[in-house]
């Protein structure tokens, strides 16, 4: 069997580490398949093949174009693919072939507002029509359908009326070079963190919001800091103006983006990781802050109870006095004991990558016999 993997977005984060991760388990579990790597054209020189069964493909188009839907169904046609691996909601509508794909979320049908652009707002509301009638059009096209957790399944089901038994879970999980590596802290002064990118849908105005209510009742603890770790786009350049308007400059720190060895060492060294995500399709960061021995603090949605159980603090997203409250319980608290941390390295390692390769590849199977 030749399988294609559309790994475009081998960069980005999230769905990036997702692809990484798939890419380098497939090689190591499956010995018979051909596999072709689309790659991005800044990537495809570097990119080392895992072994002489792999190949790879140079492709251009910008996900969510015009272009792509044009270019990618050609490039595939012309590597004779018996199956292809979309690993984002981007599926190519005019592609023929047999093709899976992997839903991570559907925020976008939820959160439908202006601030989550740098388009002009008919431009938005445009591609955001076009993004649903992609959708609706490559879910019924795919011959199988992979949702990163069982609530992103049921948002699948309940907005697009997929069968159910066409969608297969194959949750993520935490990679092994974060795990088990002591590192020396970046930050010497105490502090909360967050990982992620600044979309509105992420919260974190009210978070910061919640965060100020909670240090202004910490007359002695001006040190403390709040970490933000993301890129530098315009979504995290719109909050620092949030942040200034606060007055909370020398509260809130922005670290930018962050390598593995560095948010090893953020994550070991916080008092907590928060996530007031709004929506999630699976929440990585939660277990990799929980894999590291990191106290997590949660917002109350049902993909983190679904992923996290016991084993993380929730509170209320939409309320910054909320927030402040949870900020203050944890702070009162000893910092997570040696006793703890097994628990918490165990509970995180039981989402593995190797799992979810191993299930993949079973979904290929199933996938080329319909």
């Amino acid at each position: 069997m030749r399988i294609g993997i559309d790994a475009r977005l081998i960069d980005e984060t999230g769905v990036g580490r997702y692809v990484r991760n798939l890419i380098s388990e497939v090689s190591l579990q499956d010995k018979t398949n051909e596999y072709v790597v689309f790659l991005p054209p800044k990537r495809f020189a570097e990119f080392l093949l895992p072994n002489v069964r792999w190949s790879k493909v140079s492709a251009f188009p910008h996900w969510h174009t015009l272009s792509e839907q044009m270019v990618m169904p050609k490039l595939l046609d012309a590597s004779r693919l018996d199956l292809v691996h979309i690993p984002y909601h981007n599926p190519p509508l005019m592609y023929r072939g047999r093709m899976v794909i992997t839903i991570h979320d559907l925020t976008i049908l939820h959160f439908a507002t202006g601030k989550a652009t740098t388009l002009p707002l008919p431009l938005y509301y445009l591609k955001r029509l076009a993004y649903w009638i992609e959708l609706w059009i490559g879910l019924r096209k795919a011959t199988g359908i992979i949702a990163v957790s069982e609530t992103t399944k049921k948002e699948i089901v309940d907005h697009f009326h997929i069968p159910s038994d066409k969608i297969a879970v194959t949750y993520e999980g935490v990679d092994t070079a974060l795990v088990d590596i002591f590192k020396k802290r970046i930050i010497q002064h105490p502090y909360f963190l967050y990982v992620g990118n600044a979309y509105p849908h992420k919260n974190i105005e009210t978070l910061l919001e919640g965060f100020a209510l909670f240090i202004h009742s910490l007359a002695a603890q001006q040190k403390l800091k709040l970490v933000l770790v993301g890129s530098d786009d315009f979504f995290y350049r719109r909050l620092k103006t949030h942040v200034g308007k606060l007055s909370m400059t020398e509260s809130v720190m922005f670290f930018g983006p962050a390598n593995d060895a560095q948010l090893i060492s953020l994550y070991q060294h916080a008092r907590a990781f928060v996530f007031p995500s709004r929506m999630e399709g699976f929440g990585l960061p939660a277990l990799e802050a929980l894999s590291l021995g990191c106290r997590v603090c949660v917002s109350d949605i049902p993909v983190f109870h679904e992923i996290l159980g016991d084993k993380a603090v929730y509170f209320d997203q939409n309320s910054a006095p909320a927030i402040a409250k949870t900020l203050g319980h944890v702070w009162s608290e000893r910092r997570v004991t040696p006793e703890v941390l097994p628990d918490f390295r165990k509970f995180a390692g039981t989402y593995s990558w190797q799992k979810m390769a191993r299930e993949t590849l079973d979904i290929y199977e199933r996938s080329t016999r319909i």
